[in-house]
């Protein structure tokens, strides 16, 4: 991966060691993306509930972000990588057991604790933007975004050798009895393996207790309702809220929509594939993008993108509409989820970040919560075929997208009229 020379070093060695944090860790989430919604159908004995074991997921990614950031502005960002990884090794481990006695409510209990983990991924982005100069910001968090390629390659692949995985040839052969319990079996060794690259992370040392007080005491910083008061604050996080929440409504149905219109478990591991490369390539470049053609355009062009997928989503039921359609999806949520991040990333001083991030993913992984919830009900609970279910979702994304795109106008005028005023 090519970086700017001019680039401070220990943002370099940071980005390095972050892709391949996204590499082995972040692998986890296509698997249990492709596998939740599945085993959830099997044990869920309700077609409606389905989705639920996802919804976990980002209910437990929601409810820990809020003492995540605080954690790790206290006890450094280390500290929370390790209680991230350790919590989807425990969350796998809980889910392959609930698989094996066949307990919906302990899947669930396993899919919260795989949240934990969720929350403390979603901060690799921030750390790039931590050491990095106001300039080179929004490339340093592309490129760590970038690291997900290698998980959208990683990932869905492994999947496919584990999935149906019946005999594990440890402790003498054990038989597993029921299918996907493969999948958590490998995501453990990946938490346990992977979390020791975050020993090699440069970072600034973690403040003493005397420095945090004096800090305190110098500069309180903007509370959460007045960071919500400032436009750009409110704008980055509505959009951030929308992109990710519609990529996940979609995303979580795809691999009930593709079997449920005659396809194969392999065809929805490939197009969940295609749809984590087309969410991380771009990052090679958006960062780029948005120097140059700024960060609004960028979520703007976001969110026309996304809407083209549910375009081709309701175009047909075909393998390639489902190909495209998360293609576009994947596309679009990379511009404008990693333009909100950047606009974010300028819109609070640094002794705030730790409230202002907090804030910001407790808000987006409430509504992706709400969004992974609704996927399973739309999807099977509306029409009563997969076709019109899957349509159903599709047809979701307009008021979402409508809301961000006035959002974007508001904050465009409010920025025209301070200009104005100054």
């Amino acid at each position: 991966m090519n970086v700017d020379v001019g680039a401070d070093s220990r943002t370099q060695r940071n980005i390095l060691v972050l892709v391949a944090a996204q590499a082995i860790l972040g692998a986890q989430l296509p698997m249990i993306f492709v596998v939740g919604g599945l085993a959830g159908a099997m044990l869920a004995g309700n077609a409606c509930f389905a989705t639920l074991p996802i919804s976990l997921i980002v209910f437990g990614s929601m409810t820990t972000a809020s003492w995540m950031s605080p954690l790790m502005q206290r006890m450094g960002r280390k500290f929370g990588f390790f209680v991230g990884a350790i919590s989807g090794a425990c969350g796998a481990a809980i889910a392959a057991y609930a698989l094996h006695i066949g307990s919906f409510p302990l899947l669930l209990v396993g899919s919260y604790f795989t949240g934990i983990y969720m929350s403390a991924h979603g901060f690799y982005r921030f750390v790039a933007a931590d050491t990095a100069s106001e300039a080179y910001r929004p490339k340093a968090i592309s490129y760590v975004m970038a690291g997900g390629l290698l998980a959208a390659v990683f990932g869905p692949q492994l999947n496919k050798l584990v999935f149906d995985l019946t005999y594990l040839p440890l402790f003498g052969g054990v038989f597993l009895t029921n299918p996907f319990i493969g999948t958590y079996l490998a995501i453990i060794v990946m938490n346990l393996l992977g979390m020791f690259l975050f020993l090699l992370l440069d970072l600034p040392d973690v403040k003493t207790k005397a420095q945090r007080a004096q800090d305190k005491m110098a500069n309180l910083g903007r509370r959460r309702m007045q960071l919500l008061r400032t436009p750009t604050v409110l704008v980055a996080i509505v959009c951030a809220m929308v992109s990710y929440s519609l990529m996940n409504l979609v995303m979580t149905s795809t691999p009930l929509a593709v079997l449920g219109c005659g396809f194969t478990s392999n065809n929805a591991n490939d197009i969940v594939s295609m749809h984590v490369l087309a969410m991380y390539i771009p990052s090679f470049f958006t960062g780029h993008l948005i120097v140059r053609f700024g960060v609004t355009r960028i979520i703007t062009s976001g969110l026309l993108i996304l809407g083209a997928a549910g375009v081709v989503a309701l175009s047909g039921v075909a393998l390639g509409n489902f190909f495209v359609a998360l293609v576009l999806l994947g596309i679009g949520w990379n511009f404008g989820f990693i333009g909100a991040t950047a606009l974010l990333s300028s819109a609070h001083e640094p002794h705030e970040r730790g409230r202002a991030q907090g804030l910001n993913d407790t808000m987006v992984f409430g509504c992706v919560t709400l969004a992974s919830i609704a996927s399973g009900g739309l999807m099977n609970c509306t029409g009563g075929t997969a076709v019109h279910g899957w349509s159903t979702v599709n047809l979701a994304m307009v008021p979402f997208l409508l809301l961000a795109g006035v959002a974007l106008l508001w904050l465009s005028r409010s920025r025209r009229q301070h200009a104005q005023a100054s």
